[in-house]
């Protein structure tokens, strides 16, 4: 009987710093390694995986140890191991749920093809899916009816996306920014005001130009009044972008522009087509949203690049002919 008891006492003991080791020995993971656990995933299958992934020694210890916690739910998402880490200790990140986030940064200007490639880029998925996403307007139909997608509206930041997000709610959040961003601009009222969504529309695209035309922010205003003047004059906009959009839309953008692009049959054409195009040519940032909203009281037609990365406007032709010169002889100097 002793023996038995001995053998028994030996087993226990045995098993618990067996049971010790396993829990309290940090794992060296191998180099930065990501775990994916999806919704839905039992015990069992999330230690299978970790252990797969060479962040746990024993699925068992693991398991043994939820056991005595399971009251305390383990959460779905992406975690990054790259730390020695114990099961224990495992446990309470996977409790507390410090999930791995990726960094999308959308810098002012950015189009939606431009987004989808850095959603991409930050591996949260295909550009393609998240491009789904974006051509639809569902997201502002409410504040903006005229909207033919999310072009425009997908605000400028730097976001932190899991991958347990899909490309609509990640599309949602960038949305979200735009709403709070024009409704502390006043762009956005609650209730809203006749005509807010013609308003909104137009002051989003004029704008999206404003943004790809100008980095320099004092001279938004300039550049909005320049477009608004042509407006009022029922003069074409002749916004260089607008090509560039276009192109992008129809899938043959070649990166430059040439003077047969200026024909290019597309509503988005600004140089064929007078008024403001369909919708936003790209996404505007704080900055040209208050340009559009509030541009400078001038009697400028024309603007021109003077090659040190600003811009020379003009009331005539005849000025912003002089003023184009100025800019190739500065150009050919260089």
């Amino acid at each position: 009987m002793r023996k038995i008891l001995w053998f028994v006492f030996i087993a226990a003991l045995a098993s618990a710093s067996w049971l010790a080791w396993a829990l309290l020995t940090p794992v060296e993971p191998p180099a930065k390694t990501f775990v994916m656990l999806r919704p839905g995933y039992s015990t069992h299958r999330i230690a299978s995986e970790l252990k797969s992934a060479g962040v746990i020694r024993s699925e068992e210890a693991f398991i043994l140890w939820h056991y005595f916690h399971r009251h305390r739910s383990l959460k779905a998402g992406e975690y990054l191991f790259e730390k020695p880490t114990s099961i224990i200790d495992l446990q309470k990140r996977l409790r507390r749920g410090d999930v791995y986030f990726h960094t999308v940064v959308v810098p002012e200007g950015f189009t939606m093809f431009d987004i989808a490639r850095a959603v991409e880029a930050a591996g949260l998925g295909p550009a393609e899916d998240f491009l789904k996403a974006a051509q639809s307007n569902a997201l502002v139909a409410d504040v903006d009816p005229y909207a033919p997608s999310l072009e425009g509206y997908l605000f400028p930041d730097t976001y932190q996306f899991s991958r347990m997000q899909n490309m609509e709610e990640i599309a949602a959040a960038m949305v979200h920014q735009f709403r709070q961003v024009a409704a502390q601009a006043g762009l956005i009222s609650t209730p809203p005001i006749p005509d807010a969504g013609r308003r909104l529309h137009d002051v989003v695209i004029m704008a999206s130009i404003v943004e790809k035309e100008t980095a320099v922010a004092e001279e938004r205003p300039l550049v909005a009044s320049v477009y608004y003047n042509r407006l009022g004059k029922k003069i074409a906009l002749d916004a260089d972008p607008s090509i560039i959009y276009a192109e992008l839309l129809a899938g043959t953008y070649s990166g430059g522009l040439h003077h047969d692009d200026m024909r290019f049959n597309s509503p988005y054409n600004t140089y064929i087509h007078p008024g403001f195009p369909p919708g936003p040519i790209g996404n505007p940032g704080k900055s040209a949203l208050e340009a559009a909203m509030h541009p400078a009281q001038t009697d400028y037609y024309y603007f021109v690049a003077d090659a040190v990365g600003h811009h020379r406007f003009a009331r005539t032709m005849e000025e912003h002919n002089k003023n184009v010169d100025a800019y190739r002889r500065a150009m050919r100097g260089k």
